[in-house]
């Protein structure tokens, strides 16, 4: 896993600057800086602008005035009747019907205007689209943008519109706005600061005018500061505003470090009277000091000769501003020069989607870590220089460092085993075929390794515990669900991050370091058990670390498009990443996942949730009709969002998400289409990640960078990740795993062998007998001593249950699912290397083979490994040409089941068998040793034996429906029809509020049409 940076980070963790028309999306340092064209109004902008104002004039009122002059009125002056209906047509109804049309087109031209108008004076959201108004829309547009391109600077000199009706809380200063994204806007259509920015933008612009000309001339002196530098903030052009981001990026040559410009600034009093407290909050006519490395004509060099950097030109008034502002705050003196390429800290005041602040200072050890296998991928990094890249310890750190996604993987691979285990013993002829699924080896056997070492099932049950319960208290309480836009979980703790503050949550919540965090301490959701309602957030995934903190943004929720840029492997990795953690998570229900560019080879693993299209055509028809039917379908609820259905009566019917996840880039047609669909989205449960090579995007609400180091960079969120990927290498692995147990993939022909046969004559006495099938006994070793004594049985019995080998690690992330320290492994290796001992021949009994897997001797055995080769013997070794062999061996088999696995295996350990599919193998083994024996026995008209064998393998396994089919077929042989109807009794209790199967009342029907009345006579 990549090593994460213990020193000062360059992103913000805190906020960064959303001023930004493309995010910012960082260059590497190398990158020769490109200042931004800042174009200066001509004397044809003047001349265009005249035009423009012109042409809206005689539009909007030149053409009613004319209308109304030679027309009329559209409107009736009486009230209509029938006998209109009746009139002659002339000419003078042909030019009334005419009139009336163009009355209509200047209506809906007069609202394009209003509504352009609208949307560029406020610079935030999605102009609205007036109906049937594409070309009078476009030609608006054009006027709108024409007049305002010269307007901005004369707009400034009085507040805006859009301040009018707004008012600003400093109490959601963190919080986030629901207005939409502007296509080839930034994240001002996202934050509700951005709102609050457009509203004071004019105001302050205003008050900068009235300043400068209550200044006569210039006094004072010139600031003496050395080499010290300013950057005045420039005026938007158009609807690009200026950031703190692309200031540093212009002059210091990186955007990262926009957090020096803020330290230098923060909470120094403006001109305008207002001071710098979030990164993001800049406006026109401010001063930035700037570091002393800082490169550009539009830099203003206060030295002590008082002259400026050649190119750059300022007022007297600006001068006077500039060295007014050089004499406030603490960074007046000695601050100018800061180290390039440096990074300063920023308050957590600034963030957007934040850390969330620890509940207490003391660090927690990595060994208490909620994530099982956490602290295994941190020991990693320490040896990560010496390994090949992405991979740890011969083992893929990819997965081992992704606890929730290889939980997802290894949950979702137990039941496709387990599927394939049913579906093979319902289908099988003549005895069981598919027993054992075949071993993984290569890649494969790693990655199925790693994700045994990385899987935290336990953190995912908690987090959809926890979640399930929160809606459902909330659902109690009749709130509605509230919007979240991420969840961090940090040392134990789940923060969820609201798009804006929704009131007290619901105990055991509480409030977190703000309005607009709900917290959920470990030990409060360990106390939440299942509750029956609908998973409220299933668009949670995975995105990487920050700090021992994991970031999982709910992709339902934002407000737009997320894009990410990067080199396209890289992109690919997180993509796929995306996808699979969505596909195979635990804390959601129903969900579609439509990949478009990539991932046709990952829908092995869910075929029911992923779906794969080929090109962007496809895939904006079919999103086209979606949002339509969810628009429709919300509208009929009587519902405003998905969220609000998820509470109500529907709750696990309707409103699943759908996460597109689109790799390649779009055009710049399919972008703008995919922008206006995604406008709307987070309302109707739609979420959308597209991919980018160039990282500007229109409609993209939040944009990300991958970078070739495996750092996930969002500069305008304030984060920097170490991100959760999956390479192609670990792709091709994982879904060789999924194939393989994949039920229609399984070989057909006769049963394959067992991985490891024991020999079951007298010579083949083993030195080490464990028994596992029942209770847990051991023979032919000393019980050891202390109180490690458990921990050695369970590592036994891990090792038994492997015959084919298990990692170290693998046995360590079992023992200890909260992490381990490497000696403590080793010393608990060494242990049981000792108490297993050696062969005669001086062989141990524990060794390492060459790929570095732990195996046992065959000298030590299990009495599931002969309960296998028992059965294996009986029906296709030497049982299979000698009767009294085979039912010899069988009926041997059968004394061996003592119980369930495990039996009394002690509360709270041996958790790893919720990985495994023994608990699956072992009920469908004993029932086919319970089957064979029967048919051995029936063929001698041993009904009673039969019924006697049928019996011991119910009690193993009660739920198999094969036994009981023979179980009444060899009772019906023995002509009791009491007793076959006690044994339909009996079946007919244990199905429950369920019900038989059809296939069982159907041979009820067959063997004792009188069951259903007999059946309530016994009962």
């Amino acid at each position: 896993m990549p090593r994460r940076s213990t020193s000062s980070r360059t992103g913000n963790p805190s906020g960064g600057p959303s001023g930004s028309r493309t995010g910012g999306s960082p260059e590497p340092r190398n990158r020769t800086p490109q200042p931004l064209p800042r174009r200066r109004r001509s004397f044809g902008d003047f001349v265009k602008a005249l035009l423009a104002f012109v042409a809206l004039a005689v539009l909007l009122v030149g053409v009613p005035y004319a209308l109304a002059l030679t027309i009329g009125w559209p409107f009736p002056d009486g009230t209509p009747s029938l006998d209109w209906l009746q009139e002659e047509i002339t000419v003078n109804t042909f030019l009334g019907v005419l009139g009336v049309i163009v009355w209509i087109a200047w209506a809906q031209f007069t609202a394009c205007v209003l509504v352009e108008i609208k949307a560029a004076l406020s610079g935030v959201g999605m102009p609205g689209r007036v109906p049937g108004a594409g070309p009078s829309q476009l030609l608006a547009r054009q006027l709108v943008a024409a007049l305002l391109l010269v307007g901005a600077t004369a707009a400034s000199l009085t507040p805006g519109l859009s301040q009018l009706g707004h008012s600003y809380d400093d109490n959601q200063r963190g919080t986030v706005a629901s207005a939409q994204a502007t296509p080839g806007g930034s994240l001002s259509g996202i934050f509700a600061q951005q709102q609050e920015q457009a509203a004071t933008t004019a105001a302050a612009l205003g008050q900068q005018a009235a300043d400068a000309a209550s200044h006569a001339e210039v006094g004072g002196p010139s600031v003496k500061a050395g080499d010290t530098k300013y950057y005045r903030i420039q005026p938007p052009e158009g609807r690009h505003h200026d950031s703190l981001w692309e200031i540093a990026e212009r002059h210091l040559g990186d955007g990262r470090r926009y957090g020096e410009i803020y330290q230098l600034n923060k909470d120094r009093v403006q001109p305008d009277g207002s001071r710098l407290s979030e990164a993001s909050l800049i406006r026109p006519g401010w001063i930035m000091q700037m570091p002393g490395d800082a490169r550009g004509g539009d830099l203003v060099d206060m030295s002590s000769t008082a002259t400026p950097d050649a190119g750059s030109t300022v007022s007297p008034q600006v001068a006077q501003q500039i060295n007014t502002y050089a004499q406030t705050g603490d960074h007046a003196q000695g601050t100018g020069g800061g180290q390039q390429g440096g990074t300063a800290s920023l308050d957590t005041n600034t963030t957007r989607i934040s850390i969330p602040k620890q509940q207490s200072p003391t660090a927690t050890p990595a060994v208490h870590h909620e994530q099982p296998g956490q602290h295994a991928a941190a020991e990693t990094v320490t040896s990560a220089e010496s390994s090949d890249a992405g991979f740890s310890f011969g083992l893929p750190e990819a997965l081992v460092g992704a606890p929730l996604l290889a939980a997802g993987l290894l949950g979702a691979l137990g039941r496709r085993r387990r599927q394939a285990l049913w579906q093979s013993a319902l289908g099988a002829v003549g005895g069981r075929r598919g027993m054992e699924p075949p071993t993984p080896t290569g890649a494969a056997a790693d990655a199925q390794d790693a994700l045994l070492i990385g899987a935290d099932p336990e953190g995912v049950r908690l987090l959809d515990r926890s979640l399930r319960g929160l809606a459902a208290s909330l659902a109690g309480e009749s709130r509605p669900l509230p919007t979240v836009y991420a969840a961090w979980l940090s040392n134990g703790d789940l923060h969820l991050q609201l798009a804006q503050p929704a009131g007290k949550p619901p105990a055991p919540w509480q409030l977190g370091q703000d309005q607009t965090f709900w917290l959920l301490s470990r030990t409060d959701a360990e106390r939440y058990e299942d509750v029956d309602t609908a998973a409220p957030y299933p668009g949670l995934v995975s995105l990487g670390t920050m700090d021992d903190s994991r970031l999982l943004l709910n992709l339902e929720s934002v407000p737009g498009i997320v894009s990410l840029s990067g080199s396209e492997s890289d992109r690919a990795a997180v993509f796929a990443s995306v996808a699979a953690e969505l596909a195979t998570n635990g804390w959601s229900d129903r969900m579609t996942i439509t990949l478009v560019g990539f991932g046709q080879d990952l829908t092995p693993l869910a075929p029911n949730r992923l779906r794969h299209l080929d090109d962007i055509e496809a895939l904006v028809e079919t999103m086209e009709a979606e949002t339509r039917q969810r628009r429709g379908a919300l509208g009929a609820a009587g519902h405003d969002s998905v969220l609000t259905g998820r509470t109500g009566p529907a709750q696990h019917t309707r409103w699943a998400p759908h996460l597109v996840l689109l790799a390649a880039e779009p055009s710049a047609d399919d972008a703008v289409k995919l922008a206006e669909l995604a406008a709307d989205a987070s309302r109707l449960g739609i979420g959308y990640l597209v991919g980018t090579d160039s990282g500007d995007l229109p409609g993209a609400a939040w944009e990300m960078e991958i970078t070739s180091e495996g750092k996930l960079l969002a500069p305008l969120l304030g984060l920097e990740l170490d991100a959760q990927t999956l390479p192609v290498a670990q792709q091709r692995a994982i879904v060789e795993l999924f194939v393989d147990a994949d039920p229609e993939h399984a070989p057909d022909g006769p049963a394959p062998t067992p991985p490891f046969l024991v020999d079951i004559s007298e010579q083949g006495r083993p030195a080490v007998y464990a028994r596992l099938v029942g209770p847990y006994e051991i023979i032919g070793l000393d019980t050891p001593d202390g109180e490690r004594s458990p921990l050695q049985h369970e590592a036994l019995a891990l090792l038994l249950l492997h015959r084919e080998g298990v990692h170290p690690r693998v046995l360590a992330s079992a023992l200890w699912p909260r992490g381990v320290t490497d000696d403590v492994r080793e010393a608990l290796l060494d242990r049981l290397r000792v108490w297993l001992g050696t062969d005669p021949d001086g062989t141990p009994r524990l060794a390492t083979d060459a790929n570095g897997r732990l195996t046992l001797a065959k000298s030590v055995v299990s009495d599931l490994d002969v309960l296998r080769s028992l059965y294996h013997e009986g029906t296709q070794g030497r049982g299979a040409d000698s009767r009294v062999v085979r039912g010899r061996l069988l009926t041997d088999a059968l004394a061996l089941v003592r119980g369930p696995l495990l039996a009394d295996r002690p509360e709270g350990r041996y958790g790893w068998l919720s990985h495994e599919i023994i608990d699956a193998q072992l009920p469908l083994l004993v029932a086919d040793i319970g089957l064979a024996l029967s048919e051995f026995h029936l063929v001698k008209n041993r009904a009673e034996r039969a019924i006697e064998a049928l019996d011991a393998a119910l009690n193993s396994a009660p739920g198999d429906e094969r036994l009981w089919h023979e179980l009444l077929r060899a009772t019906h042989t023995t002509g009791d029809t009491d007793k076959l109807q006690q044994v339909a009794a009996d079946l007919i209790r244990r199905s429950g509020a369920r019900g038989l199967p059809p296939r069982t009342e159907a041979l009820l029907d067959e063997l004792l049409p009188t069951w259903r009345d007999g059946t309530a006579a016994v009962g």
